[in-house]
């Protein structure tokens, strides 16, 4: 996706423009030629968001949660991927 870059005063002049712009690709607003904020749609603010991860460290887990994990089995499709092991 192509990122279009407009100075501050640029955008504040011509917001609506730059609004409108951003639903279809990002904007990024720049200060001293440096790109300081992007203007996204909505759309692609929450399809950002949903791919956020949080990381868990080992502490996190109960002896429980560690237990299950190291019982677990990967499902028998996986068995396609194994290819990918060998180095």
């Amino acid at each position: 996706m192509t990122m279009l870059k407009v100075s501050a005063a640029e955008f504040q002049r011509n917001i609506g423009r730059y609004q409108d712009l951003a639903l279809t690709q990002p904007v990024a607003v720049t200060r001293n030629g440096r790109e300081r904020t992007v203007l996204l749609s909505t759309e692609e603010y929450h399809r950002l968001k949903r791919r956020d991860r949080e990381v868990l460290g080992l502490g996190d887990f109960t002896e429980e949660d560690i237990a299950a994990i190291a019982a677990s089995e990967p499902p028998e499709s996986s068995k396609a991927f194994d290819h990918e092991l060998d180095s």
